[in-house]
């Protein structure tokens, strides 16, 4: 019966060892585990900088610290004195995207799998599965050859100069506009 304890056989009483703290890192009671505060479990000493919840703590502590720089004192008065638990950023918060912007330009996979979805619905019109269809279109791309894909990677690389013209203009637009500001 390994490793239970009978009455003829109690356990042995430790003894503690006197090192030198450079050496050894201990918690306070002198022991070598100590209890991380945020996921209640022991952790060694020596590994506490490396804890997963440590890791976590220290980034939403320097997150927080950020955050509260950018707030306003009102904001900062009214969050100390509430006691809901601190939550991840909120969508007011978010950076705000242009709606100008031009939007990014398909690859040549996507291309290609806007005509695959067509024809898969032709051959299989109550195949509604969305994991198949991409399932199947990722595999026959995989097999198409270079020259199969050529009006697809040629088509991308059209819509991909478009857009960086676009890009450009887009940027120019923004300059001009932050020099009038000014």
């Amino acid at each position: 019966m390994a490793g239970s304890t009978s009455k003829s056989n109690p356990p042995k009483a430790r003894k503690r060892v006197e090192v030198e703290t450079s050496t050894l890192k201990r918690a306070k009671d002198g022991s070598a585990f100590t209890r991380c505060e945020e996921c209640k479990k022991d952790v060694p000493v020596v590994l506490i900088d490396m804890h997963n919840c440590s890791l976590e703590s220290i980034l939403k502590m320097n997150l927080d610290a950020l955050v509260t720089e950018v707030r306003k004192p009102e904001e900062k008065k009214r969050k100390t004195t509430s006691s809901e638990p601190k939550s991840k950023k909120s969508k007011s918060e978010k950076k705000v995207k242009d709606p100008n912007v031009p939007k990014r330009p398909p690859t040549a996979f996507f291309l290609f799998m806007d005509d695959f979805r067509k024809s898969y619905k032709e051959e299989n019109p109550d195949g509604k599965d969305v994991k198949v269809v991409a399932k199947e279109g990722g595999q026959k791309w995989k097999s198409m050859t270079d020259e199969e894909k050529k009006p697809y990677t040629d088509r991308a690389r059209e819509l991909k100069e478009e857009y960086d013209k676009a890009m450009e203009t887009f940027k120019e637009q923004v300059d001009q506009g932050s020099e009038k500001e000014e």
